[in-house]
């Protein structure tokens, strides 16, 4: 499986970006595919993730209500619209596929960061 990220960028605070991530090859091996997150000096973290089949979503406790993530099987693209953008959103978004295991994302591909640049 690629994956190919796009849409980072740089935001005002409050503001609002939406990435896209692009899959393709095996796509068929991986139920879940989502979105990580690395800050600057911070270990990376999961942010948002859907599942392929049914579009079951879940996020981080730091991202709902502003973030949504949504998938169109058609173009095998899964997007994450972020909205209310915070200055603490600053980092390289990763996407990822996999599958879940014991309830979490468990990733088996990465894709290339996408840096997203919230500025005060």
């Amino acid at each position: 499986v690629q994956l190919q990220a796009s849409g980072g960028g740089l935001v005002q605070a409050g503001g609002s970006l939406k990435l896209s991530c692009a899959a393709s090859g095996r796509t068929f091996s991986s139920s879940v595919i989502g979105w990580f997150r690395q800050a600057p000096g911070k270990e990376r973290e999961f942010v948002a993730a859907i599942t392929w089949r049914r579009g079951r979503s879940s996020y981080a406790d730091s991202v709902k209500g502003r973030f949504t993530i949504s998938r169109d099987i058609a173009e095998n693209t899964v997007y994450l619209q972020m909205s209310s953008l915070k200055p603490e959103d600053t980092a390289v978004y990763y996407c990822a596929a996999g599958s879940v295991v014991a309830d979490s994302f468990d990733p088996d591909y990465w894709g290339q960061g996408t840096l997203v640049t919230v500025s005060s």
